[in-house]
């Protein structure tokens, strides 16, 4: 290990990859983490089994003196047992991330689980960063770097804002660095399915019958593809499709009827635990059905639309849809049982099956 002096750290070149971690000869716990980017010195110890890192400063705001005075002090006080006073060190992407991600409050698993794979694909190279290495230049640049994907720069960089901020509330850090970000503007996308007879015949076309029923599932049910890619036959009851946790945070109850058992039997021999099963793949459920020119989601918008031309009401599909209401009476007094809810649900799939089989 070499003594981490003025003129070594000032040749020491920008990691290619991730952060290189340079060790102090002398002063046991000194440590100079080398990004891609920047120079940050770190006071590290093991205190009663666990790391403890400290942040000293940026080089060459720091200098090497001044941080080797530093760890010095540290190094004293966690001697004398005043180590846990401390100021720590900012956590990593990859650990803020985890914490955010066990918050009991989160979504679904199936959310932790997109959330995850999303920011570990496009944000791999920050995740083993301290945030506040992580710059607003950087933050743009990224944003910058996914403008063919509009949609998906604004969501990444929000997920991390979101995590960023989670970890504002226990470590001091400045503002999140997302904030010099010019957002690309979010166009909804608005399409559902226009000829129902002509989504009929591709989904009988399809090969693979499961695929088949996915697809009509979603369509006279409106869940979104992950509720349904995930499903299991015990959430499957005589008269509703039970989800434990869906995506604003809560568990549903969908009415469902005859016809959504009659779409569902073809499959009920193929597997004791998963509706959709994929041998495979890693989860045991299918995760990419054949794609069709009717993206999953344009579904759910075609349930919602046919059913308010049928004569349902919108603050009925909405429920539905399991929306959560935008009043407070509709968010925290009104709770309309499934049964009322059921002859709403049976106008939308009569009317969706008229079109797309053409009959009344």
């Amino acid at each position: 290990m070499p003594k981490l002096s003025e003129t070594f750290a000032s040749r020491l070149p920008n990691a290619k990859a991730g952060t290189d971690k340079y060790w102090d000869a002398e002063i046991k716990g000194l440590v100079l983490f080398v990004g891609k980017r920047s120079k940050t010195w770190y006071f590290q110890k093991d205190v009663g089994g666990q790391t403890k890192r400290i942040l000293i400063g940026r080089f060459p705001i720091i200098s090497a003196q001044a941080a080797r005075q530093t760890a010095l002090g540290f190094a004293l006080e966690m001697g004398r047992g005043a180590g846990k006073a401390a100021q720590l060190g900012a956590p990593t992407l990859e650990a803020a991330m985890e914490g955010y991600l066990a918050r009991p409050k989160l979504r679904s698993e199936t959310n932790k689980i997109g959330m995850r794979a999303q920011l570990t694909l496009h944000l791999k190279d920050w995740m083993r960063l301290p945030l506040d290495e992580i710059s607003k230049a950087m933050a743009v640049r990224r944003h910058h770097d996914m403008a063919g994907s509009p949609s998906a720069a604004n969501h990444v960089l929000r997920s991390f804002r979101a995590i960023y901020n989670h970890a504002r509330r226990t470590c001091d850090l400045p503002e999140c660095p997302t904030m010099a970000i010019e957002w690309f503007e979010d166009k909804p996308d608005g399409r559902i399915i226009e000829n129902l007879k002509h989504w009929r015949k591709t989904i009988d076309d399809l090969p693979n019958p499961i695929h088949r029923v996915f697809y009509e599932l979603l369509l006279f049910t409106g869940l979104r593809k992950t509720e349904v890619f995930t499903l299991k036959w015990e959430q499957i009851q005589e008269d509703r499709i039970h989800l434990p946790m869906t995506k604003n945070g809560r568990s549903f109850d969908l009415p469902i009827s005859q016809l959504h058992h009659e779409i569902l039997a073809p499959l009920r021999p193929l597997s004791r635990d998963w509706v959709f099963p994929s041998p495979k793949s890693e989860s045991g459920h299918i995760t990419r059905p054949e794609r069709l020119k009717y993206n999953p989601h344009m579904h759910r918008r075609t349930f919602a639309t046919v059913a308010m031309e049928a004569g349902v009401l919108e603050e009925i599909v909405g429920r539905l849809l399991n929306h959560t209401p935008l009043s407070i009476t509709g968010q925290r007094y009104t709770r309309p049982s499934l049964d009322a809810l059921r002859p709403s649900m049976e106008i939308a799939c009569d009317e969706l099956r008229r079109r797309a089989v053409g009959k009344e």
